[in-house]
């Protein structure tokens, strides 16, 4: 039993992970309709920013992380404004192409600077817990904590407040929200930037725990896809349950069957509920 429990919480700290950085793509596929390619690199970004900051200029961890979420938030905002903003009422194979450029040059940028080989970021917080039998890290402990207050506080942002209604106005209708006065490329770009800064901050948390490298957001990037896939597109609770659901998965699996193939239970999980449920397990049947 305690080997079970182990393997789920280590499922809850993995999938509070993939939850942020999920809730963060599906926001921009509401804007856009198109899948954000780029995303899993916003959050391979922020960890090299973190790193580089706590490394170079020896901030401290939380510093550093609140500067890794406004430099991404100002990269999402670029990226929007010159690689997608320009593809608006083109192919939507245009905007695909963009979004793939887009990461091979931030993945080619990191591997300049900072090259190919793998970095740590020195961990915070590294003192063991012991909860209920599970022994873990106050690291892996902060990860679920801050992706706990980042979903409250981003439902509460989309819920609650004026401009999470105007994001919501166009993501379910973009000409009418025009029609009515709302500036879409201003609503656009904040939301480039809000979905980059989240993915920075689950990125700086995590990091400590894993190695970093410049190839880390392309398989975080497609997992983002499953995970919005899985929930329904455009559904951010789906999205964040989607993710829970993806972590747990891969854990248990990990744990239980083999470690090497935890990916390959991502993707099967994928095939699985497509074969049942086509508009994933959250998103609603088309009539």
């Amino acid at each position: 039993m305690d080997v079970f429990l182990q393997q789920v919480f280590n499922g809850i700290m993995l999938g509070s992970t993939y939850a942020v950085v999920a809730a963060g793509l599906t926001l921009v596929f509401g804007i856009l309709h198109v899948p954000n390619f780029a995303h899993g690199h916003f959050y391979m970004i922020g960890a090299y920013v973190t790193f580089f900051l706590v490394t170079s200029w020896k901030l401290g961890f939380w510093p550093a992380v609140l500067l890794s979420c406004l430099v991404l938030a100002l990269l999402g905002v670029v990226v929007e404004r010159l690689a997608f903003r320009p593809m608006r009422g083109q192919p939507q194979v245009n905007a695909f192409i963009s979004a793939i450029g887009v990461l091979m040059f931030l993945e080619a940028l990191v591997t300049l600077v900072w090259g190919p080989e793998g970095h740590r970021i020195p961990n915070p917080y590294p003192a063991t817990v012991n909860l209920w039998g599970l022994v873990t890290t106050q690291q892996r402990l902060l990860v679920i904590v801050t992706a706990a207050l980042l979903i409250f506080l981003l439902n509460l942002f989309i819920k609650k407040t004026l401009l999470g209604a105007t994001i919501e106005a166009v993501a379910q209708n973009r000409e009418g929200a025009m029609l009515v006065g709302i500036n879409v490329d201003r609503v656009s770009s904040i939301t480039f930037a809000l979905s980059a800064a989240t993915a920075a901050i689950a990125a700086s948390v995590v990091a400590p725990i894993f190695i970093i490298t410049p190839t880390m957001g392309a398989l975080v990037g497609m997992k983002a896809f499953i995970i919005v896939i899985l929930g329904g597109l455009g559904n951010i609770p789906g999205a964040i349950w989607g993710g829970y659901i993806l972590g747990l998965v891969e854990a248990l699996g990990g744990g239980y069957i083999s470690a090497d193939y935890k990916d390959v239970f991502a993707f099967g999980l994928l095939i699985l509920v497509l074969a049942l449920r086509p508009a994933g397990l959250f998103g609603k049947e088309s009539s």
